[in-house]
């Protein structure tokens, strides 16, 4: 295997460092890594530094004609979305507004 790696790209990166910015703001969030490896880009988030990841988002471009190369990774390893749009697969990890419903 030749030294190859895969890495998300600017527009990618925008999107995530504009969604990572929201949760810090919320409290959600509070760190991230960034890894490019042979089959896969990774954006790790944290809740603290010293603890595994929270959520992984994941870049596999060979996965992109299936199921979509973006994936989103809860702590355990389960899948919780996957998808060809970046936006749409972030989606699920977006704070969900509580509001009241009337009598």
């Amino acid at each position: 295997m030749s030294g190859r790696k895969v890495f998300f790209e600017r527009l990618e990166l925008d999107r995530l460092f504009r969604f990572y910015g929201r949760m810090v703001a919320a409290g959600e969030w509070r760190d991230y890594a960034l890894d490019a490896l042979p089959d896969r880009a990774l954006f790790s988030v944290y809740r603290r530094t010293s603890e595994a990841p929270l959520y992984q988002i994941e870049k596999r471009p060979e996965d992109a004609r299936r199921q979509g190369a973006y994936s989103v990774r809860a702590v355990d390893g389960r899948i919780l979305r996957r998808g060809h749009d970046l936006e749409r697969v972030l989606d699920v990890l977006a704070p969900r507004r509580m509001r009241v419903v009337g009598d």
